[in-house]
């Protein structure tokens, strides 16, 4: 096994930084095709940027949530589908790191493996001898073609009745893909659905998902790292905040590239830049990417310092994270608007990066996890003494 140091925050921004013309440039290849190009996955995977989540013991950075959400952030400068799937790698990745540590040998045992995931239970695990066997279908499986594990959920049958939700370690090989992401954003995520049909899947590579949900895991190698000292929601969101920040970063850039020279058709200003109502709409919009940045560092300063610490983690602590993500999504959808508006007519080709970057903020808003009214509403349900009227927090 290869141990490594892990390069410092500021190195891998870097890294990330020097991506983004390139993401540029393939965005539009992206959008149109469904799928990430080839040259971009490569170049994400020569930086080291698929390590952030890995096991140092595997060869892996165990880098900190900070450093997680400002790297995915400058991915998300230069493309919002690309910082969403390396999301979703980050987290399946380090998901990954729960199982038994046999599992992750074997998981692991493919240098810069790709991992997707799925959250909701779309399938049934019956048990047999020694395992599983599965089947039932996920949508919305962000990377799937491109990547060669899926840590997804089930649901299996438990003695009394009933049944309890499991997250499972399936080799993407063992499902069928349907090829079915034809979306308005987040078109190059290539978020498609799969089908287990009789999969086989071994007892060691399932585990109860109310535990992991916890933060609990069955992991001895990793018993003591500080990155699986979280339970999974506040980890999950933390790193989804970060392609809503990249993509209110990148509509500034979009906005403020175009600015130069433009003017407001049908009216006297021959320079966009001199009418006081394009100073209101970026003002306006800016100080929304602020408080964009302040939601997603504060979910993550929260994770690190608590991770580090080894502290329990209360139920409004964990709604905070998600409040977090909603309110960081709600902001980026604003600013993107606002810049998106300004824009003119024009900047709705295809070539013009502004429609696409608002295309992706809005798809991103409407996921069930990152949508900012679910969100508020948890938070504010246990601020106000009731119950989480969810599992998922």
């Amino acid at each position: 096994m290869e141990i490594t140091q892990a390069p410092p925050r500021a190195e891998l921004v870097r890294r990330a930084s020097e991506l983004v013309p390139l993401l540029r440039e393939k965005a539009v290849w992206m959008d149109e095709n469904r799928q990430l190009h080839a040259d971009v996955i490569e170049a994400i995977t020569d930086a080291g940027l698929l390590k952030m989540r890995v096991p140092v013991r595997y060869g892996g950075y165990e880098s900190d949530m900070g450093t997680v959400v400002d790297v995915l952030a400058e991915l998300g400068r230069g493309d919002g589908s690309t910082a969403w799937t390396v999301a979703v790698w980050s987290i399946s990745t380090w998901l990954t790191g729960l199982f038994p540590d046999e599992v992750q040998d074997e998981v692991f045992s493919t240098p810069d493996v790709r991992v997707c995931g799925i959250l909701s239970p779309g399938a049934m695990a019956v048990p047999t001898d020694g395992g599983y066997i599965v089947n039932g279908k996920w949508s919305f499986n962000t990377g799937a073609q491109q990547s060669t594990w899926n840590t997804t959920a089930a649901v299996t049958p438990v003695e009394g009745g009933g049944f309890a939700p499991v997250m499972l370690a399936i080799p993407v090989a063992d499902l069928e893909i349907v090829d079915d992401w034809h979306t308005s954003g987040l078109r190059g995520s290539g978020s498609i659905t799969t089908i287990a049909k009789d999969v086989f899947v071994p007892a060691e590579r399932a585990l109860p998902m109310g535990p992991v949900l916890q933060g609990q895991h069955r992991s001895k190698l990793n018993a003591n790292a500080p990155i699986f000292n979280a339970p999974f929601m506040a980890t999950a969101c933390s790193i989804v905040s970060a392609p809503a920040l990249g993509l209110a970063l990148a509509a500034k850039d979009a906005f403020l590239e175009r600015l130069p020279g433009r003017k407001i058709t049908y009216t006297s200003y021959e320079n966009q830049s001199e009418a006081p109502i394009t100073h209101i709409e970026v003002a306006g919009a800016l100080v929304r990417i602020d408080e964009v940045e302040f939601h997603a560092h504060r979910a993550a300063d929260l994770l690190d310092t608590k991770s580090r610490a080894g502290e329990p983690w209360t139920l409004e602590e964990r709604a905070r994270i998600r409040l977090n993500l909603g309110a960081a999504c709600q902001r980026a959808e604003e600013a993107i608007g606002i810049l998106a508006n300004a824009s003119g007519g024009s900047s709705v080709y295809r070539d013009v990066a502004i429609q696409r970057i608002r295309r992706d903020v809005q798809v991103l808003n409407l996921h069930a996890i990152l949508h900012p009214n679910t969100n508020l509403e948890l938070y504010g349900r246990i601020v106000c003494g009731l119950d989480a009227n969810t599992l998922y927090v």
